[in-house]
């Protein structure tokens, strides 16, 4: 699901477009890795749900614009988590468990 959906942006092997910190001429920033290296694993697991299905601009400040689609139409919510099981695979064990207690702790 993620080689068929996610990699095109993201990478095959979930590196991110180049230079993904800093602005396309068009002002929207790259897509990120979702490897160790990006910054997916500092958003709670319900957060990353809610971003790949409803798209970004949900949650993203006003006049923030991205490329990123959303989801909702075209996975379901188990396609959403396997692809979210899948990234969060390739984190260390070190990353795996400071992003589960972080998910678990924006559930109080």
């Amino acid at each position: 699901m993620y080689a068929e959906q996610c990699a095109s942006c993201h990478g095959r092997r979930l590196e991110g477009q180049p230079n993904w910190q800093s602005r396309k001429p068009d002002g929207r920033l790259p897509a990120p890795p979702h490897d160790a290296t990006g910054h997916t694993w500092h958003h709670p697991d319900e957060a990353l749900f809610k971003i790949t299905k409803q798209g970004i601009a949900a949650f993203a400040p006003p006049g923030y614009s991205s490329d990123m689609p959303a989801f909702g139409g075209k996975l379901s919510d188990a396609d959403i988590w396997a692809v979210l099981a899948f990234i969060k695979s390739s984190w260390p064990e070190d990353i795996r468990r400071r992003h589960a207690a972080m998910s678990e702790q924006s559930k109080k």
